[in-house]
Formats: structure tokens, sequence, C-alpha cells
């Protein structure tokens, strides 16, 4: 935007009439500007851009895609992804989780070795643990819920649930597993899924 540059101009003395023939507009755009220098679109973006920065700063592995869902998690559609996108690429609000993706190649080894090697039975109670996080809608937005199996019984040993998808889920189900049965020796395997750290055995 080039009123702003009207202004300091006309602070060194140029007459607005001729910057804004110059910068071909006419005087009438620059006075309305003037007399409200803040669009709406740009007050609402700014808040955009605050609340995107809250988000990010409570969980850095969250990119756009998450973030516009948080933002919009209520009744009203706050802002489209794309949008959000914009925003958030303009601003360096980033996922620490970079996945370069090139077209036609599988994905690449897994983040841990896979201790289990695809053997999913167990001889023992707590020997052997698989975990998953599902998302689930409701009426005040979405709930992910992640659990952790004992492939042993069959049983959910230890679960959590928080209204964001993040590292922290992971880490509260484990912890809420060890709590109730204190296992000596256990392998926890799960799936390449979003959170770091979290993958494979």
């Amino acid at each position: 935007m080039m009123f702003p540059l009207v202004l300091d101009l006309a602070a060194d003395g140029v007459p607005v009439a001729v910057t804004c023939r110059v910068l071909n507009f006419s005087k009438q755009a620059f006075y309305k500007w003037k007399s409200n220098p803040v669009s709406v679109r740009d007050w609402e973006e700014a808040h955009l851009i605050n609340a995107a920065i809250d988000v990010h700063a409570d969980d850095p592995a969250f990119g756009y895609r998450f973030i516009a869902d948080e933002l919009n998690a209520g009744d009203k559609t706050v802002a489209s992804e794309r949008r959000i996108w914009r925003l958030c690429s303009a601003n360096g609000i980033l996922s620490v989780i970079h996945r370069k993706r090139v077209g036609g190649r599988k994905a690449g080894p897994p983040v841990h070795d896979d201790l289990l090697k695809r053997d999913f039975s167990a001889a023992a109670p707590d020997t052997k643990w698989v975990t998953d996080i599902t998302e689930h809608p409701t009426a005040e937005g979405k709930l992910y819920l992640c659990a952790i199996k004992d492939l042993y019984s069959n049983r959910i040993v230890g679960y959590s649930m928080d209204g964001r998808m993040k590292a922290s889920l992971a880490v509260a189900a484990l912890a809420h597993a060890v709590a109730l049965r204190s296992p000596s020796v256990a392998v926890v395997h799960s799936d390449r899924g979003s959170q770091p750290g979290f993958n494979w055995s």
C-alpha cells in the first residue's frame, strides 16, 4: 500500500495532490484511507495471526492445517484453510516437523525400528503394547483419543483425551498405562502418525 508514503512525502513538503498524481491514485482514496488507516480485513488478519501464534506456541508441531482446525473449532468458521496457510506462510508460523514430499516416491524408512517385526501376538501380559490416536467429532468440536492396548489381553491399559492432537496426548496415554500396569519391560508400537518421537516401536 502506497498511502503511508504519501504521508511521509507530505511531511517533507511534497503536496498530496502531486504525490497522488504521480502514484496514479486519487486524493479522495488517500483521504478515505487517512480517516481509517487500518481496514477491517487488516484488523481481522492481525487477530488471526495473533491467534495462530498462540496455537503454534502451545504445540510447535502444529502446521497450518491443525492451526486452521483449532481456529475453526467452534460452530462458526473463522477463516478458510487457505487463508490460514497464507498468513502462516507470510509470518513464518511453520511446523517444526518438515516432511519433504517427492512425487511418485514411497515414504522413507520408519523413524524407529519395528521391534515387533509385524508380530502382533504376545506370550505374556504387558510385554507388547500398541497405540493409536482417533478423532471424534462432538457438538463442542473435535476430541482426540489416544489409547494403548495390551496385545496379550487385547484390553486397553491406558488412554488420554484432549481437544488438540499434540505430542503430549501420546505421552499422557503412555504415562497412564505405565502408572496402572507398571511393566518391567514393554515394547510400545505405533503407526507412522503425526506425533514426533512416537512412531513405530
